[in-house]
């Protein structure tokens, strides 16, 4: 499986949003430009402004470049708004759930806690991050993982679940209830462009 292993902050300056819910992606001081006076690049080109917000979005949900593509060719095929089927699609995956749902506080240990194999979908593991939920699935934990579970709740105290998403924290389930749309995304991103990137 082919991840990213390299800095995350990395990331967040290089396209200027914080990708992570996180004290180091969300202060300002490290959204700056690297340099003592910060990069003043020349304008980004309609390319260059596609580009960026494609990988904004690959970056949020942290997938490669060639399954994100495979995601881009799935939503063209499905009916309806090519960019809210794209979007659907990421936020139904299993690590993108188990973010939203607050038991972690990012991608990348939803990820690693799917793989692992503490996640079960309807009462069967299921370790494939990529894994696509559908209304009605219920997910639970593995009792050994509950502890951890609960203290990355306490600490991210505030946290807001998403309508399309019924979470009972008292029993740690997660049930679908319906399917995301665009503006229960807490991600400013503009999908058209990323779909126009793809022509």
């Amino acid at each position: 499986m082919a991840r990213y292993l390299g800095p995350k902050v990395r990331l967040s300056r290089r396209v200027g949003v914080p990708i992570a819910d996180t004290p180091k992606h969300t202060s300002k001081r490290q959204l700056n430009p690297p340099g003592m006076h910060g990069y003043r690049g020349r304008r980004l080109r309609d390319y260059g402004i596609r580009l960026q917000e494609k990988q904004k979005l690959r970056y949020h949900y942290s997938i490669m470049e060639k399954q994100f593509r495979r995601l881009v060719d799935e939503a063209k095929r499905r009916p309806g708004n090519s960019g809210e089927v794209l979007v659907q699609l990421l936020e139904r995956r299993l690590d993108n759930v188990v973010r939203r749902s607050g038991v972690v506080r990012t991608i990348w240990a939803a990820r690693q806690m799917v793989a692992h194999g503490h996640v079960l979908v309807n009462g069967r593991k299921t370790d494939r991050p990529s894994f696509q939920v559908k209304v009605g699935d219920k997910i639970t934990f593995k009792t050994k993982i509950q502890k951890i579970c609960r203290e990355n709740m306490e600490s991210m105290a505030g946290h807001e679940v998403p309508g399309w998403i019924d979470f009972n924290p008292s029993e740690l389930t997660i049930a679908i209830q319906s399917l995301p749309t665009s503006d229960q995304v807490p991600f400013d991103v503009n999908t058209n462009l990323i779909i126009e990137f793809y022509r």
